[in-house]
């Protein structure tokens, strides 16, 4: 009998999508960048990088029967029941990978009141949806683009604000929803409205490696999984080991990176000379900078961090022309970060010229 359904391909044994891979480990180090959109073919590995990403995550502390998965160390992450417990029983638990179906309804999603028992008997009684499922784990969205347009508002809203809230009949009901959000579709099949892609605070495409030599190794590597999983895993358990201590330590040092002004003038000037709407994209590509000097154990925003963020907060919010591809233009955004440090030469030089 094969182990291939306990035993999770490694998150770094997978060959090439490196972009791909640096996504999906900044919003693990910092869910409040708002989630990654992978947009690409069937067959690249994207599902595969998600459940194995939620390998790679530290085990949590949860509240014992909890639907919501509390966490007992922070009360303003806990549910109402939690939160007027005095004695909380904890146990362990893997990080979860919680799918949601194309065809889920909201009521699903969302979870649903017992109008009935709260009339009769004025009891709130809610019964737990998939965000519930979701809290503090990973929601995984597969072909995004074919989920109903209100149930993505739904679920972006969830994930912005960290919280679910039911309403129905006057009686209300919230639950924590903190989620790790990966959506993915191929754009073959039909396209997200422009108001919710870009509310995916990362977006990477993703197409098959063209090389012949890492289309081998994708090849063998994947043999050998099949032949002897636990084989397999061992031989990378070190490498999972040591990026999984890397983004614990990234996490803990996030809330100590600064970002001067000097950086922030450089995406703003970045947004506009890139033809942005709105202002969210500055700030993910600041909230992403960031995570960026986390991963690399540095607590100062440099250039390079923003111009990495910009190649992943940008290219899905782009101006573009009808049924022209939606791309990252790398000369513009290297043009336009070159201008700007040449306006930074400039004024510098006015200061120190005497009056």
């Amino acid at each position: 009998m094969s182990c291939l359904a306990n035993t999770i391909y490694p998150f770094t044994a997978l060959v090439g999508q490196e972009k791909m891979k640096r996504a999906l480990i900044l919003v693990a180090i910092n869910p409040r960048i708002g989630g990654v959109l992978i947009r690409g073919e069937k067959g690249t590995a994207k599902s595969t990088a998600v459940r194995a990403l939620a390998n790679l995550l530290p085990e949590l502390d949860v509240v014992e029967d909890c639907p919501f998965a509390c966490s007992p160390k922070d009360i303003h992450l806990m549910c109402e029941r939690c939160r007027q417990k005095k004695d909380l029983s904890v146990i362990k638990r893997k990080m979860k990978v919680v799918n949601l179906p194309v065809s889920a309804t909201e009521d699903r999603v969302v979870g649903t009141i017992d109008i009935e028992k709260a009339i009769k008997k004025g009891e709130k009684h809610f019964e737990p949806g998939i965000l519930a499922s979701a809290n503090r784990g990973i929601l995984y969205i597969d072909e995004a683009n074919l989920l109903d347009d209100h149930l993505v508002d739904v679920l972006l809203d969830s994930a912005a604000m960290g919280v679910n809230t039911v309403e129905r009949e006057g009686i209300s009901f919230s639950h924590p929803a903190h989620f790790i959000l990966v959506g993915t579709m191929n754009p073959e099949e039909g396209e997200l409205r422009p108001q919710i892609i870009d509310r995916f605070g990362l977006c990477v495409d993703i197409e098959g490696l063209k090389e012949p030599e890492l289309r081998v190794e994708i090849i063998k590597r994947r043999a050998r999984y099949e032949q002897e999983p636990h084989s397999f895993y061992h031989e990378w358990e070190a490498e999972e080991k040591r990026l999984s201590e890397t983004i614990v330590k990234a996490e803990e040092l996030l809330e100590k990176v600064v970002i001067e002004d000097e950086m922030l003038n450089l995406i703003a000037h970045i947004a506009i000379d890139m033809g942005v709407d709105g202002h969210r994209a500055d700030v993910v590509m600041m909230k992403t900078a960031q995570t960026l000097a986390a991963y690399h154990f540095r607590i100062q925003v440099t250039e390079d961090d923003v111009k990495e963020a910009a190649e992943l907060v940008l290219p899905h919010r782009m101006r573009r022309k009808p049924f022209q591809e939606q791309k990252m233009d790398k000369e513009k955004l290297q043009e336009s970060m070159s201008k700007h440090k040449q306006q930074q030469g400039e004024q510098e030089k006015k200061k120190t010229i005497p009056i």
